[in-house]
Protein backbone atom coordinates (compact mmCIF):
# COMPACT_ATOMS: atom_id res chain seq x y z
CA UNK A 1 0.00 0.00 0.00
CA UNK A 2 1.02 3.42 -1.07
CA UNK A 3 0.41 5.99 1.60
CA UNK A 4 -0.13 9.29 0.10
CA UNK A 5 -0.75 12.25 2.88
CA UNK A 6 -0.41 16.30 1.89
CA UNK A 7 1.83 18.75 3.74
CA UNK A 8 0.60 21.64 5.46
CA UNK A 9 3.06 24.74 6.25
CA UNK A 10 6.04 26.57 4.52
CA UNK A 11 8.40 24.66 2.07
CA UNK A 12 11.94 24.82 3.33
CA UNK A 13 13.38 27.34 1.32
CA UNK A 14 10.82 29.72 3.05
CA UNK A 15 11.99 29.02 6.46
CA UNK A 16 13.06 31.38 8.27
CA UNK A 17 16.84 29.56 8.60
CA UNK A 18 18.15 26.96 6.39
CA UNK A 19 21.53 25.46 7.24
CA UNK A 20 22.97 23.45 4.64
CA UNK A 21 26.44 21.10 4.48
CA UNK A 22 28.83 19.25 1.81
CA UNK A 23 31.75 17.37 2.50
CA UNK A 24 33.48 17.49 -0.65
CA UNK A 25 35.59 14.63 -2.71
CA UNK A 26 38.73 14.92 0.25
CA UNK A 27 36.73 15.59 2.91
CA UNK A 28 38.19 12.19 5.20
CA UNK A 29 34.53 11.50 5.65
CA UNK A 30 33.37 11.35 1.94
CA UNK A 31 36.62 9.86 0.97
CA UNK A 32 35.65 6.71 3.63
CA UNK A 33 32.79 6.55 2.01
CA UNK A 34 34.12 7.09 -2.05
CA UNK A 35 36.37 3.93 -1.17
CA UNK A 36 34.12 1.96 0.19
CA UNK A 37 31.88 2.33 -2.42
CA UNK A 38 34.89 1.47 -5.26
CA UNK A 39 35.79 -1.94 -3.17
CA UNK A 40 31.90 -3.17 -3.54
CA UNK A 41 31.92 -1.90 -6.97
CA UNK A 42 35.12 -3.29 -8.49
CA UNK A 43 33.77 -6.65 -6.11
CA UNK A 44 30.47 -6.68 -8.31
CA UNK A 45 31.67 -6.59 -10.98
CA UNK A 46 34.22 -9.31 -10.06
CA UNK A 47 31.34 -11.55 -9.19
CA UNK A 48 29.44 -11.13 -11.70
CA UNK A 49 32.19 -12.20 -14.69
CA UNK A 50 32.34 -14.82 -12.67
CA UNK A 51 29.47 -16.30 -11.27
CA UNK A 52 26.77 -14.15 -13.56
CA UNK A 53 25.41 -12.05 -10.68
CA UNK A 54 26.67 -9.90 -7.30
CA UNK A 55 27.34 -11.96 -4.87
CA UNK A 56 26.88 -11.57 -0.95
CA UNK A 57 29.36 -8.39 0.32
CA UNK A 58 29.07 -5.44 2.09
CA UNK A 59 32.35 -3.06 2.37
CA UNK A 60 30.65 -0.39 3.94
CA UNK A 61 32.39 -0.38 7.67
CA UNK A 62 35.59 1.74 6.60
CA UNK A 63 37.74 3.88 8.76
CA UNK A 64 40.25 6.42 6.96
CA UNK A 65 43.12 7.28 9.69
CA UNK A 66 44.93 10.26 9.42
CA UNK A 67 48.39 10.32 9.44
CA UNK A 68 51.27 12.79 10.03
CA UNK A 69 52.91 15.39 8.17
CA UNK A 70 55.08 18.30 8.31
CA UNK A 71 54.06 21.05 5.81
CA UNK A 72 56.74 23.75 4.92
CA UNK A 73 56.85 26.19 2.72
CA UNK A 74 57.42 25.48 -1.43
CA UNK A 75 56.61 21.51 -0.27
CA UNK A 76 56.40 19.70 2.85
CA UNK A 77 56.34 15.81 3.62
CA UNK A 78 54.19 12.91 5.20
CA UNK A 79 55.96 11.44 8.20
CA UNK A 80 53.37 8.99 8.73
CA UNK A 81 51.22 7.40 6.01
CA UNK A 82 46.82 7.35 6.57
CA UNK A 83 45.47 4.11 7.45
CA UNK A 84 42.51 2.62 5.76
CA UNK A 85 40.60 -0.32 6.79
CA UNK A 86 38.52 -1.93 4.43
CA UNK A 87 35.59 -4.08 6.36
CA UNK A 88 33.06 -5.87 6.40
CA UNK A 89 32.31 -8.97 5.04
CA UNK A 90 32.15 -10.56 1.47
CA UNK A 91 31.98 -14.21 -0.25
CA UNK A 92 35.75 -15.46 -1.07
CA UNK A 93 34.46 -18.88 -2.31
CA UNK A 94 31.75 -20.35 -4.73
CA UNK A 95 30.74 -23.00 -7.29
CA UNK A 96 34.30 -24.10 -6.02
CA UNK A 97 35.98 -20.79 -7.49
CA UNK A 98 38.02 -18.65 -5.11
CA UNK A 99 37.94 -14.81 -5.24
CA UNK A 100 40.80 -12.84 -4.34
CA UNK A 101 38.57 -10.25 -2.27
CA UNK A 102 41.27 -8.65 -0.52
CA UNK A 103 43.78 -7.95 -3.56
CA UNK A 104 40.40 -6.85 -5.23
CA UNK A 105 39.58 -4.52 -2.64
CA UNK A 106 43.28 -3.04 -2.33
CA UNK A 107 43.42 -2.37 -6.02
CA UNK A 108 39.83 -0.71 -6.08
CA UNK A 109 40.82 1.68 -3.36
CA UNK A 110 44.57 2.34 -4.71
CA UNK A 111 43.16 3.21 -8.19
CA UNK A 112 40.30 5.54 -6.75
CA UNK A 113 42.53 7.36 -4.98
CA UNK A 114 45.31 7.55 -7.87
CA UNK A 115 42.39 8.76 -9.93
CA UNK A 116 40.60 11.10 -7.57
CA UNK A 117 43.43 12.91 -5.68
CA UNK A 118 46.03 14.84 -7.33
CA UNK A 119 48.87 14.69 -5.05
CA UNK A 120 48.51 11.82 -3.34
CA UNK A 121 50.30 8.37 -4.67
CA UNK A 122 48.32 5.31 -2.88
CA UNK A 123 51.80 3.41 -2.62
CA UNK A 124 53.71 5.82 -0.39
CA UNK A 125 50.81 7.86 1.42
CA UNK A 126 48.26 5.04 2.46
CA UNK A 127 48.10 1.89 3.60
CA UNK A 128 45.20 -0.64 3.20
CA UNK A 129 44.54 -2.66 5.90
CA UNK A 130 41.47 -5.35 3.88
CA UNK A 131 39.34 -6.54 7.09
CA UNK A 132 36.92 -8.33 5.22
CA UNK A 133 35.67 -11.39 6.29
CA UNK A 134 33.35 -14.29 5.14
CA UNK A 135 29.70 -13.44 6.07
CA UNK A 136 27.30 -15.38 7.69
CA UNK A 137 26.20 -18.57 6.20
CA UNK A 138 21.79 -17.53 6.54
CA UNK A 139 22.84 -13.91 4.77
CA UNK A 140 25.31 -15.72 2.12
CA UNK A 141 22.85 -18.30 1.08
CA UNK A 142 20.31 -15.40 -0.12
CA UNK A 143 22.42 -15.20 -2.81
CA UNK A 144 23.48 -19.06 -3.21
CA UNK A 145 19.98 -20.29 -3.48
CA UNK A 146 18.86 -17.50 -6.04
CA UNK A 147 21.51 -17.91 -8.83
CA UNK A 148 21.24 -14.79 -10.42
CA UNK A 149 18.40 -14.66 -11.52
CA UNK A 150 15.71 -12.24 -10.55
CA UNK A 151 15.39 -9.81 -7.23
CA UNK A 152 16.44 -11.14 -3.72
CA UNK A 153 14.81 -10.59 -0.36
CA UNK A 154 15.78 -7.45 1.56
CA UNK A 155 18.59 -8.52 4.27
CA UNK A 156 17.84 -6.16 6.59
CA UNK A 157 15.18 -4.12 8.11
CA UNK A 158 16.13 -0.75 7.14
CA UNK A 159 14.25 3.27 6.19
CA UNK A 160 15.14 5.94 3.87
CA UNK A 161 13.91 8.71 2.28
CA UNK A 162 14.33 11.26 -0.10
CA UNK A 163 13.18 14.70 -1.49
CA UNK A 164 12.62 17.02 -4.41
CA UNK A 165 13.10 19.52 -5.49
CA UNK A 166 16.44 20.77 -3.58
CA UNK A 167 16.19 24.74 -2.70
CA UNK A 168 18.44 27.20 -4.06
CA UNK A 169 20.67 26.97 -0.34
CA UNK A 170 20.95 23.63 -1.24
CA UNK A 171 21.77 24.01 -5.00
CA UNK A 172 24.25 26.63 -3.65
CA UNK A 173 25.98 24.42 -1.78
CA UNK A 174 25.92 21.35 -3.95
CA UNK A 175 26.90 23.52 -7.10
CA UNK A 176 30.08 25.65 -4.94
CA UNK A 177 31.87 22.18 -3.88
CA UNK A 178 31.67 20.90 -7.23
CA UNK A 179 32.98 24.40 -8.88
CA UNK A 180 35.82 24.35 -6.50
CA UNK A 181 36.58 20.93 -7.26
CA UNK A 182 36.04 20.95 -10.95
CA UNK A 183 39.05 20.53 -12.93
CA UNK A 184 38.60 23.80 -14.69
CA UNK A 185 39.26 25.19 -11.30
CA UNK A 186 42.27 23.25 -10.37
CA UNK A 187 43.53 23.79 -13.61
CA UNK A 188 43.43 27.82 -13.00
CA UNK A 189 44.25 27.07 -9.22
CA UNK A 190 46.54 24.45 -8.37
CA UNK A 191 47.51 25.52 -5.25
CA UNK A 192 43.80 24.32 -3.91
CA UNK A 193 43.38 20.97 -2.06
CA UNK A 194 40.16 18.54 -2.63
CA UNK A 195 39.22 18.21 0.80
CA UNK A 196 36.27 21.65 0.59
CA UNK A 197 34.41 21.78 2.99
CA UNK A 198 30.66 24.36 2.19
CA UNK A 199 28.37 24.87 5.14
CA UNK A 200 25.58 27.67 4.22
CA UNK A 201 23.26 29.27 6.63
CA UNK A 202 20.65 31.05 5.10
CA UNK A 203 18.29 33.47 7.35
CA UNK A 204 15.80 34.91 4.94
CA UNK A 205 17.43 35.81 2.23
CA UNK A 206 20.56 36.47 3.21
CA UNK A 207 23.22 33.78 3.49
CA UNK A 208 26.49 32.94 5.43
CA UNK A 209 28.43 30.74 3.61
CA UNK A 210 31.53 28.96 4.58
CA UNK A 211 34.27 27.16 3.14
CA UNK A 212 37.22 25.16 4.54
CA UNK A 213 39.76 24.61 1.60
CA UNK A 214 43.36 23.84 2.05
CA UNK A 215 46.56 24.96 -0.38
CA UNK A 216 49.09 22.96 -1.29
CA UNK A 217 52.43 24.22 0.70
CA UNK A 218 54.47 23.04 -2.61
CA UNK A 219 52.96 26.21 -4.38
CA UNK A 220 53.37 28.78 -1.45
CA UNK A 221 56.93 30.12 -0.82
CA UNK A 222 55.38 32.66 2.15
CA UNK A 223 52.66 33.46 3.97
CA UNK A 224 52.10 36.29 2.43
CA UNK A 225 51.90 33.93 -0.83
CA UNK A 226 49.40 32.35 1.44
CA UNK A 227 47.16 35.15 1.65
CA UNK A 228 47.70 36.57 -1.93
CA UNK A 229 46.34 33.46 -3.13
CA UNK A 230 43.76 32.84 -0.86
CA UNK A 231 42.12 36.62 -1.78
CA UNK A 232 42.24 35.25 -5.43
CA UNK A 233 40.20 32.23 -5.03
CA UNK A 234 37.99 34.02 -2.32
CA UNK A 235 37.20 36.21 -5.31
CA UNK A 236 36.25 33.90 -7.82
CA UNK A 237 33.83 31.91 -4.88
CA UNK A 238 32.35 35.71 -4.52
CA UNK A 239 31.73 36.54 -8.23
CA UNK A 240 30.84 31.89 -8.78
CA UNK A 241 27.68 33.05 -6.11
CA UNK A 242 27.21 36.64 -7.70
CA UNK A 243 26.66 35.53 -11.67
CA UNK A 244 24.35 32.50 -10.72
CA UNK A 245 22.34 33.26 -7.31
CA UNK A 246 22.40 37.07 -6.45
CA UNK A 247 19.09 38.53 -7.10
CA UNK A 248 17.79 35.29 -8.78
CA UNK A 249 17.50 33.98 -5.46
CA UNK A 250 19.25 36.01 -2.68
CA UNK A 251 19.92 39.19 -1.33
CA UNK A 252 23.11 38.73 -0.19
CA UNK A 253 26.34 36.76 0.96
CA UNK A 254 28.68 36.89 3.69
CA UNK A 255 31.81 34.50 2.77
CA UNK A 256 34.15 33.03 4.86
CA UNK A 257 36.83 31.24 4.02
CA UNK A 258 39.92 28.71 6.33
CA UNK A 259 38.29 30.96 9.20
CA UNK A 260 41.21 30.04 11.11
CA UNK A 261 44.32 31.78 9.64
CA UNK A 262 46.01 34.04 11.66
CA UNK A 263 48.38 36.31 9.97
CA UNK A 264 52.00 36.53 11.05
CA UNK A 265 52.01 32.85 12.68
CA UNK A 266 53.51 31.32 9.62
CA UNK A 267 52.59 27.57 8.62
CA UNK A 268 50.66 27.49 12.50
CA UNK A 269 48.55 30.55 11.18
CA UNK A 270 47.37 29.17 7.78
CA UNK A 271 45.37 25.98 6.14
CA UNK A 272 48.13 24.34 3.92
CA UNK A 273 48.39 20.72 3.18
CA UNK A 274 50.97 18.10 1.47
CA UNK A 275 47.87 16.47 0.01
CA UNK A 276 45.03 18.20 -0.32
CA UNK A 277 43.58 16.33 2.92
CA UNK A 278 43.24 16.96 5.80
CA UNK A 279 43.49 12.92 6.53
CA UNK A 280 47.11 13.09 6.10
CA UNK A 281 47.74 14.56 9.66
CA UNK A 282 44.53 16.05 11.12
CA UNK A 283 40.49 14.19 10.70
CA UNK A 284 40.15 10.80 10.26
CA UNK A 285 37.32 9.69 7.90
CA UNK A 286 33.98 6.80 8.85
CA UNK A 287 31.50 5.88 6.05
CA UNK A 288 28.00 7.02 7.08
CA UNK A 289 29.44 10.15 8.59
CA UNK A 290 29.24 12.39 5.51
CA UNK A 291 26.88 13.40 3.01
CA UNK A 292 23.68 11.43 2.15
CA UNK A 293 22.63 10.08 -1.00
CA UNK A 294 22.03 13.08 -2.53
CA UNK A 295 25.59 14.86 -1.98
CA UNK A 296 24.05 16.91 0.91
CA UNK A 297 23.56 17.11 5.09
CA UNK A 298 20.66 19.51 4.90
CA UNK A 299 19.51 20.13 8.72
CA UNK A 300 15.90 21.05 8.06
CA UNK A 301 14.74 18.14 5.54
CA UNK A 302 14.91 14.33 7.44
CA UNK A 303 17.80 12.56 7.10
CA UNK A 304 18.50 8.52 6.30
CA UNK A 305 20.95 7.89 8.93
CA UNK A 306 21.91 4.77 7.25
CA UNK A 307 25.22 4.74 5.48
CA UNK A 308 24.59 4.50 1.90
CA UNK A 309 28.43 3.90 0.49
CA UNK A 310 29.95 0.17 0.08
CA UNK A 311 26.41 -1.89 1.13
CA UNK A 312 25.50 -4.74 -1.18
CA UNK A 313 23.44 -3.46 -4.29
CA UNK A 314 21.74 -6.28 -5.00
CA UNK A 315 19.75 -6.95 -1.75
CA UNK A 316 20.64 -4.15 1.44
CA UNK A 317 18.01 -1.82 1.33
CA UNK A 318 20.10 0.74 3.14
CA UNK A 319 21.57 1.29 0.12
CA UNK A 320 19.05 0.21 -2.39
CA UNK A 321 16.31 2.42 -0.76
CA UNK A 322 18.98 5.34 0.18
CA UNK A 323 19.65 6.18 -3.34
CA UNK A 324 16.11 5.23 -5.12
CA UNK A 325 14.15 7.33 -2.56
CA UNK A 326 15.45 10.89 -3.95
CA UNK A 327 14.86 9.11 -7.84
CA UNK A 328 11.30 8.90 -6.76
CA UNK A 329 10.91 11.70 -5.37
CA UNK A 330 12.56 13.29 -8.49
CA UNK A 331 10.20 11.55 -10.66
CA UNK A 332 6.78 12.35 -8.90
CA UNK A 333 7.83 15.65 -8.73
CA UNK A 334 8.26 15.90 -12.76
CA UNK A 335 5.56 13.91 -13.75
CA UNK A 336 3.00 15.29 -11.05
CA UNK A 337 1.30 18.65 -11.90
CA UNK A 338 1.36 21.54 -8.89
CA UNK A 339 3.59 20.05 -6.64
CA UNK A 340 6.00 22.59 -4.26
CA UNK A 341 7.66 19.48 -2.67
CA UNK A 342 7.60 15.68 -2.35
CA UNK A 343 8.98 13.45 -0.04
CA UNK A 344 9.10 9.85 0.13
CA UNK A 345 10.10 7.37 2.49
CA UNK A 346 11.02 3.44 1.93
CA UNK A 347 10.67 0.81 4.54
CA UNK A 348 12.02 -2.46 3.94
CA UNK A 349 11.33 -5.55 6.37
CA UNK A 350 14.02 -8.36 5.93
CA UNK A 351 12.99 -10.99 4.12
CA UNK A 352 10.28 -9.48 1.87
CA UNK A 353 10.88 -8.45 -1.97
CA UNK A 354 12.91 -5.19 -2.32
CA UNK A 355 10.82 -4.39 -4.65
CA UNK A 356 7.56 -4.87 -2.39
CA UNK A 357 8.39 -2.22 0.74
CA UNK A 358 6.81 -2.65 4.19
CA UNK A 359 6.22 1.15 3.80
CA UNK A 360 5.94 3.39 1.00
CA UNK A 361 4.86 6.79 2.15
CA UNK A 362 4.52 9.75 0.14
CA UNK A 363 4.35 13.08 1.55
CA UNK A 364 3.23 16.55 -0.82
CA UNK A 365 3.29 20.35 -0.78
CA UNK A 366 1.45 22.11 -3.51
CA UNK A 367 1.43 24.94 -4.60
CA UNK A 368 -1.09 27.90 -3.92
CA UNK A 369 -4.62 27.10 -5.11
CA UNK A 370 -3.29 23.63 -6.68
CA UNK A 371 -6.09 20.54 -5.96
CA UNK A 372 -5.30 17.99 -9.14
CA UNK A 373 -8.32 15.32 -8.95
CA UNK A 374 -5.79 12.49 -10.32
CA UNK A 375 -2.22 13.44 -8.43
CA UNK A 376 -3.14 10.27 -6.53
CA UNK A 377 -3.53 8.16 -8.73
CA UNK A 378 -0.79 9.64 -10.89
CA UNK A 379 1.64 9.43 -8.32
CA UNK A 380 0.56 5.65 -7.35
CA UNK A 381 1.03 4.85 -11.01
CA UNK A 382 4.77 5.95 -10.80
CA UNK A 383 5.36 4.57 -7.83
CA UNK A 384 4.24 1.30 -8.70
CA UNK A 385 6.40 1.47 -12.17
CA UNK A 386 9.47 2.21 -10.33
CA UNK A 387 9.16 -0.67 -8.22
CA UNK A 388 8.12 -3.06 -10.64
CA UNK A 389 10.46 -6.07 -10.47
CA UNK A 390 11.36 -5.40 -14.24
CA UNK A 391 12.44 -1.79 -13.25
CA UNK A 392 14.44 -2.43 -10.18
CA UNK A 393 16.03 -5.26 -11.37
CA UNK A 394 17.70 -2.55 -13.80
CA UNK A 395 18.38 -0.25 -11.61
CA UNK A 396 20.10 -2.71 -8.79
CA UNK A 397 22.39 -4.07 -12.04
CA UNK A 398 22.88 0.02 -12.29
CA UNK A 399 24.38 0.49 -8.41
CA UNK A 400 26.47 -2.41 -9.18
CA UNK A 401 28.04 -0.78 -12.15
CA UNK A 402 28.36 2.25 -9.87
CA UNK A 403 26.13 4.20 -12.03
CA UNK A 404 24.44 6.30 -8.79
CA UNK A 405 26.16 8.56 -6.87
CA UNK A 406 26.22 7.50 -2.98
CA UNK A 407 27.46 10.73 -1.28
Amino acid sequence: MINIERLTGLPVSEEAVECVERKGAGHPDTLADLLSEAVSVSLSKEYIRLFGAVLHHNSDKGFLAAGSARKNFQGGRIIKPMRFFIGDRATFKAKGIKVPVAEIAVEAAKKWMGEHMRFIEPDRHIVFHPELAPGSEQLAGIYAADGGRGLLGANDTSAAIGYWPLSPTEELVLSLEKFLNSVRFKRRYPETGEDVKVMAVREKKSVAVTIAMPLIDRFLRSEGEYFVRKEMVLGEIENFLAKNYLNNHFDGFMVHLNGLDTRGRGMAGIYASVLGTSAEDADSGQVGRGNRANGLISFGRPLTTEAVAGKNPRSHTGKIYGVLAHLLARKVFEGTQGLREVYVLLVSRIGMEINRPAVVSVKLRFQKGAHPADASKNITGIIEEELSEKKLLAFTRQLSQGKYAVC
